[in-house]
Parts: structure tokens; C-alpha cells; sequence
């Protein structure tokens, strides 16, 4: 991989603006203002370093093979641009999130349907003030009081029932 200067910010600020929290704007200021100082850094020295006039330097320094030695060590210089390692795991970690958000959309669109069931069920009912107890046991059937099939004792709240086991002894097996 060559190195290559970079001229200007490849990140598109504002639209990483919009989906910062109202709590985390200052810390995502100060991040920003990091990375423009840090930008402006770079920008502000040269792409290349400056070229060395060693023909005036071999005229001015009178030790035979100096200056040549020191541009031969000056040219034999190579410094590597970093090696990507990480990368690979990145895009693994990023098909990984896309697969999940995948998988959490559909399940989202299922939940979706089956609420709008509900309230499609809920609007088509009677409203509460104008419910019989009739109405109520026919619209929810599992919550209503059944006298006949599933008798129950005052004040009907399932902690006050003969066969009520609290979490505590549920756990336990009890």
C-alpha cells in the first residue's frame, strides 16, 4: 500500500452531527476540534520533506567522504507506511453488526404487526366506561372472572388464592 497525503477530511461531519445525542454534543465538539487541530497539523508541513542541496555541503566541509556518507545513510532511509492488521476484523465486525440489524428489523416488523393486531383489536372493542362485565369476559377471557370454571376468592387478586405461590417459592421449587 502506498502512502498518500491526505488533503482534506474524509468524514461527513454533519451527518454524524445529527445522530449524536443531545447528552454526548460537547464531548463530540471536542473530538471535532481535535480532529480539525490535527488535520490543520498535517496541512500545515509539506507532503515531502525538503530537498537537501548536498553539492553545497560537499563544497563547504572539508572532510573527504563525509557529506557522501551522510546521503547515502540519508537516502537509505525507508519509512514503511503502517501495515493494515486490523482491517480484516473490522469488516468482519461490520457484516456481523449489518447481519444483526438485519435480524432486528425483521423481528422489529413482526412485532410490529402483531402490535397493530392488538390495537386493531383494542380500537374494535367497547370503551372501558361502557363495558359489562359481559363484554369484558368475552373481549379478554384470560383475565376476566369466571366464577364457574375458575373460582376465586375475595378480594380476586392472585395473591389472596388458595393455589398463589409467591417468585420466591418458585424459584426454590416449593
Amino acid at each position: 500500500m502506498a502512502s498518500r497525503r491526505v488533503t482534506q477530511s474524509a468524514i461527513n461531519w454533519a451527518a454524524i452531527a445529527e445522530r449524536v445525542p443531545a447528552n454526548q454534543k460537547t464531548s463530540f465538539g471536542s473530538f471535532k476540534a481535535k480532529s480539525d487541530t490535527y488535520i490543520r497539523a498535517v496541512l500545515a508541513n509539506p507532503e515531502n520533506p525538503p530537498k537537501i542541496d548536498w553539492a553545497h555541503y560537499k563544497r563547504i566541509i572539508p572532510l573527504p567522504g563525509l557529506v557522501d556518507n551522510f546521503q547515502k545513510q540519508y537516502e537509505a532511509i525507508q519509512i514503511p507506511y503502517p501495515k493494515d492488521n486490523l482491517g480484516g476484523q473490522i469488516e468482519s465486525q461490520i457484516k456481523e453488526t449489518k447481519t444483526e440489524i438485519e435480524a432486528f428489523k425483521k423481528g422489529s416488523e413482526t412485532r410490529i404487526v402483531d402490535y397493530q393486531k392488538k390495537i386493531s383489536h383494542l380500537s374494535s372493542l367497547l370503551p372501558y366506561g361502557q363495558m359489562t362485565m359481559e363484554d369484558y369476559r368475552d373481549a379478554f377471557p384470560e383475565s376476566a372472572l369466571d366464577p364457574i370454571n375458575r373460582p376465586t376468592f375475595w378480594p380476586h387478586n392472585p395473591e389472596e388464592q388458595l393455589d398463589y405461590q409467591s417468585k420466591e417459592q418458585e424459584g426454590a421449587g416449593h
